[in-house]
């Protein structure tokens, strides 16, 4: 039986494999090989366990009704994302977004655009805590 995807995290290459599903939707295995082909050495048989193990991880759904079977992301791209990050928020930054935050636009170069997202973000917090 399929875990709850939130207390399992995927791990890199899981990760890999997500992101290959949502920037394409649902697909087989052989696609999703063959995507991940392009820009990695990977095998066949390596995705097909991985994608099985993903499956019983709860963190892929597989659609056994067609052939070949398809898959897709038990969660959204966004809900998956805040739980890998709160869980991340809990256990390296003590539960503290700030911290987090901080670390974040300190460890790497930010676009103006960017800048401007994280100001109206921050002026929209501050606004609601008033």
């Amino acid at each position: 039986m399929a875990k709850n995807p939130t207390h399992k995290k995927p791990t890199d290459a899981e990760m890999k494999i997500l992101r290959v599903f949502w920037d394409q939707g649902q697909m087989s295995v052989r696609r999703v090989f063959e995507v991940l082909s392009k820009s990695e050495s990977t095998g066949y048989t390596t995705v097909l366990k991985l994608m099985q193990i993903m499956t019983d991880k709860g963190i892929l759904v597989r659609d056994t009704s067609v052939r070949p079977q398809l898959f897709k992301p038990a969660q959204a791209k966004l809900k998956t994302q805040r739980n890998i990050l709160k869980d991340m928020v809990d256990r390296v930054f003590g539960g503290s977004p700030g911290a987090l935050a901080l670390q974040a636009l300190a460890t790497r170069k930010s676009t103006p655009e960017e800048l401007r997202e994280v100001r109206l973000l921050l002026d929209k917090l501050e606004g609601d805590s008033k």
